[in-house]
């Protein structure tokens, strides 16, 4: 998901609501999403959060009242948020936000299950770091 697929939809409008936290945006192909800032956030695809591979994963907490800090564009293909905790290394390419906005429910379905696995809510705070395995953070 890293990329842009051949011939996938690209946005035509991207709209920050800021008062509501979500990033409206309306792809080539008539889909309109409004992807909630913390979705985003705790789904970033930053190695900081998805990790270097399958089952690294670093579950978010505390990210309800995240706010979009900026939004920048990446070439073509992309743009880069910057959030309200500090958070600034996830690129989203224009498939992954089309993936966020179409698969929300799901999406949300999940991280709620994987919040009760770990004994924690939307709302607690994210524990502290004990240093980071990966450099580039």
């Amino acid at each position: 998901m890293a990329g842009l697929q051949s011939g996938a939809p690209t946005p035509q409008s991207i709209t920050v609501h800021g008062q509501s936290r979500v990033l409206e945006v309306i792809f080539s192909d008539g889909a309109a999403f409004r992807i909630p800032f913390e979705l985003m956030r705790v789904y970033s695809p930053s190695a900081e959060v998805a990790g270097h591979g399958p089952g690294q994963e670093v579950l978010q907490t505390g990210k309800r009242q995240v706010e979009l800090a900026g939004l920048e564009p990446v070439g073509n293909y992309a743009v880069q948020p910057a959030f309200s905790d500090g958070h600034d290394s996830g690129i989203f390419s224009w498939d992954y936000l089309y993936f966020l906005g179409s698969e929300q429910d799901k999406l949300w379905a999940d991280y709620e299950a994987r919040l009760v696995a770990a004994g924690v809510d939307r709302d607690s705070p994210m524990p502290e770091k004990a240093g980071s395995s990966c450099g580039s953070h």
